[in-house]
């Protein structure tokens, strides 16, 4: 039975240091005073220095903690790349994103440490494919990432099959919906100003009043389109998540992604030193 790989130490410890720099890089303007010169698209080239390498490193710590090989590289990149051919269907029509079920159920598949890297990996690719490059795209990586992260999270890895584990990704994926451009509204809210005092970003100002406010925006400004995208994950993951699951599972399973892998020493026989029938024992 294929089950959701397992995070080992060293790659939850990369995790968890992306995780930091991410939090860090989402939330400081929060806690920055007037004078800071806030521009989140100042910290992007920073934040996208920073993610490449770590992303590299939880890829590489995964597979040396599973002991897999090039095969489930191999089968990141073509979900990635699937994903980024998946974004242009919808993008910029009431925020419906395809490419949202297809994280939720590769994650669900191949587990938080690979999840992670595939949305990152998925959200950067797309990116260069649709012309989307910018300050705002280290940060989607980040949150795509988390996003996948968290399906490959959810409990029952290999008890929970069938209309209740589909259920169960369904209600993931629109909560994760609108958690991923709650996320995303964060980074670009700081930036603009002047949108009124009900909803716009005040520096400096104590983080309960600028969390009230950055409410208030996320109501006004982002819900439908969080509701769409959320929507149309609900629908795709209930109609077409069991065939997919399915699909995934056994490429697993014939990638032999989570065999344990062992090595066993060559002994080679004793050697037979007595002498065969016939054989003259005598050498002169």
């Amino acid at each position: 039975m294929s089950r959701p790989l397992r995070i080992g130490p060293r790659a939850a410890a990369a995790l968890l240091l992306v995780t930091l720099i991410g939090i860090a890089a989402f939330g400081w303007p929060l806690l920055a005073d007037r004078q800071s010169g806030l521009a989140h698209s100042e910290d992007a080239p920073w934040l996208f220095a920073a993610l490449l390498p770590l992303l590299v490193a939880v890829v590489v710590a995964t597979i040396a903690d599973q002991g897999m090989d090039a095969k489930a590289v191999a089968m990141l990149g073509v979900l990635a790349a699937v994903g980024a051919a998946l974004r242009p269907l919808g993008a910029g029509t009431a925020g419906l994103e395809p490419m949202f079920f297809l994280m939720v159920l590769s994650g669900r598949v191949l587990g938080p440490g690979f999840g992670f890297v595939l949305g990152s990996v998925t959200m950067f690719a797309s990116a260069l494919l649709t012309g989307g490059v910018g300050p705002w795209m280290p940060f989607q990586m980040l949150a795509l990432g988390w996003f996948s992260l968290g399906a490959g999270l959810l409990p029952g890895a290999t008890g929970i099959r069938g209309r209740a584990e589909l259920a169960m990704l369904a209600a993931y994926g629109f909560l994760g919906s609108f958690a991923y451009g709650t996320i995303m509204n964060l980074q670009g809210w700081v930036i603009l100003q002047g949108m009124g005092q009900g909803v716009s970003f005040h520096p400096g100002a104590p983080v309960g009043e600028n969390l009230a406010r950055f409410v208030a925006y996320c109501l006004a400004t982002s819900l439908g389109w969080d509701l769409g995208r959320a929507a149309l994950t609900v629908v795709l993951t209930l109609t077409l998540g069991g065939t997919l699951l399915k699909a995934l599972r056994r490429a697993t399973r014939k990638a032999a992604f989570d065999a344990p892998v062992s090595f066993e020493s060559g002994v080679e026989p004793p050697l037979d030193h007595a002498p065969k029938r016939g054989t003259n024992r005598s050498f002169r």
